[in-house]
């Protein structure tokens, strides 16, 4: 039963809400107007720079009337929403195509909105029926990612990866990292900057110094397995992200005995605003300005910022003394043109693009989870790597995850200079999406694709462009070797120090987060350890 004693709030609040109603009315009747001149005259609809500018206003107001920050941006939210389906879902149709749109290869045609509402929350299953409908090649129209032409044809993807650096620019669903990665980003970068920044960093993850780190890395998978609770079902993904956190911050900073505990806390805690699914999904509808400009985001990004260029400048004013980690290459390096260190943004931003929760601990987790819905593949790998055998089916194990859970379901591409692709002639400026989750998922290259069958990698070569897990061509991962090397220590410490065993037999639905793709119970296990370790 009801407190009586709510009644005399609800008598104050019953006429507010009924003026609320009506405003929204007329604000809704304003905003129809707005959309339908837009149509008439060939306006974009909701311009970036113009839903910046009222949030600015929206929260200049709501701090005048003493609103919480998180509260006028919620409302802001909420009325953009509104209005794009406005643009959107109640014009008579959408504004025509231009001519170069009009020759693209033919796709859903759903309203932008609805197409990138969709795109945000079950990109899989749409990349499937439009391959079922259009073939292996189609378009998709995202707002703020752009109009993407997708590419399922292994050939197609294979000319894509050998066209010329000088044809080929950055996406924009890789500028959408922007406000994570910065504008300085080997990831975001053009060439020919692009090769300059990757040739700087390329030898600290692959050759000599990814093998010495393999044994760090099986040292600091040991530690962790060890304090993992036992007998108790406890959540694999987030100790994956610690570990992996934890290698990367070797990597980049060699081992700095504690000193930067600080920043793992605040890393960890960027981790958690970055996966948060209500912020992926607002993302996707408002925009990556929205997110630089979003107090929530700014809160969680500024600390890390400070302490990634406190050490750096630390470590510019100690010497380096032959450190081989990353930050002392990057505060060493001098610009080419005229021999200058990198500035604090450049810093900033590769630290950054180094550090921010990559897809590693995502594509472990789906390891374990995969393994352990298939009991006899576990079985034999494990009593493979207890008789000391060799790392074949190890390696088999790896690819095969990497296969049916790639890390990411496309790579976006621009088109410096037109090309033939898919059957269409694509004009300059086209956004090509190869996509790596339908080439993998392809049954006249994989007999039963949708099956976990690490055999199959035995026998069978993974190469470009039917196994692209990393992207292919320049701007292929250039951490994708050390990333392998991590998976396989971490493996196989977990498999000789315990017994992992499923808390639930059904497999873990596909979850999407800001990067990757993780395990919907985030690997939901229960470990005991083995009568005897390796290690002992």
């Amino acid at each position: 039963m009801s407190d009586p004693g709510l009644q005399r709030f609800r008598e104050r609040l019953n006429p507010i809400d009924e003026e609320i109603a009506r405003l929204l009315g007329e604000r809704f009747q304003i905003c129809r107007e707005v959309a339908e001149y837009k149509e008439e005259r060939g306006i974009p609809m909701m311009q970036p720079q113009r839903m910046a500018e009222v949030l600015d206003r929206y929260l200049a107001r709501g701090a005048e009337a003493s609103l919480p920050a998180d509260f006028t941006e919620s409302l802001f939210e909420l009325l953009i929403e509104a209005t794009c389906r406005l643009e959107d879902e109640l014009m008579e149709g959408p504004v025509a195509p231009s001519a170069a749109e009009a020759a693209l290869p033919p796709g859903p045609e759903e309203p932008e909105l609805t197409q990138s509402m969709r795109w945000a929350s079950e990109p899989l299953p749409m990349l499937e029926q439009c391959q079922q409908r259009y073939g292996d090649t189609f378009t998709l129209r995202l707002r703020h990612l752009g109009t993407w032409v997708v590419l399922a044809d292994p050939e197609d993807v294979k000319k894509v990866f050998s066209i010329d650096t000088s044809e080929l620019g950055v996406g924009m669903p890789n500028l959408a990292l922007k406000p994570v990665l910065g504008g300085h980003s080997v990831m975001l970068s053009e060439e020919p900057e692009h090769m300059v920044q990757r040739k700087l960093m390329l030898p600290r993850f692959h050759g000599e110094r990814m093998r010495e780190d393999a044994e760090m890395m099986t040292e600091l998978a040991r530690r962790e397995v060890r304090s993992w609770p036992v007998g108790e079902p406890f959540q694999l993904w987030p100790r994956m992200q610690a570990l992996t956190q934890e290698v990367v911050m070797r990597a980049v900073f060699g081992d700095d005995e504690g000193r930067l505990d600080r920043l793992r806390g605040l890393l960890t805690n960027l981790t958690e605003a970055i996966n948060d699914e209500d912020r992926l999904y607002k993302l996707a509808l408002l925009g990556p300005e929205w997110l630089e400009r979003s107090p929530g985001w700014r809160e969680a990004m500024a600390p890390v910022e400070e302490e990634v260029l406190a050490e750096a400048r630390r470590r510019r004013d100690a010497g380096q003394e032959g450190r081989r980690d990353a930050v002392s290459i990057l505060v060493e390096a001098r610009h080419e043109d005229d021999g200058s260190p990198l500035s604090d943004k450049e810093l900033r931003d590769e630290l950054l693009t180094l550090l921010t929760d990559g897809p590693t601990s995502s594509s472990l987790a789906w390891v374990f989870e995969r393994l352990l819905r298939h009991p006899d593949k576990l079985a034999r790998l494990q009593e493979e790597l207890l008789a000391g055998g060799g790392d074949e089916y190890l390696d088999a194990v790896i690819k095969e995850t990497l296969r049916l859970r790639p890390p990411v379901s496309v790579v976006v591409r621009r088109l410096l200079k037109p090309a033939s692709l898919g059957g269409f002639e694509l004009p300059a400026g086209t956004l090509i999406a190869p996509c790596v989750y339908l080439i993998h998922h392809r049954e006249d290259v994989y007999e039963n694709p949708g099956e976990f069958i690490p055999e199959r990698f035995l026998t069978q070569r993974a190469a470009v462009p039917t196994w692209i897990p990393f992207g292919g061509g320049a701007r292929r991962c250039l951490a994708a070797s050390y990333a392998e090397q991590e998976m396989k220590r971490v493996l196989r410490t977990v498999l000789e120090e315990v017994e992992l065993a499923p808390v639930e037999s059904q497999g873990e639905r596909i979850s999407r987060a800001a990067i990757a793709f993780s395990p919907a119970e985030h690997g939901l296990v229960v470990a005991k350890p083995l009568a005897t370790s390796v290690a002992q």
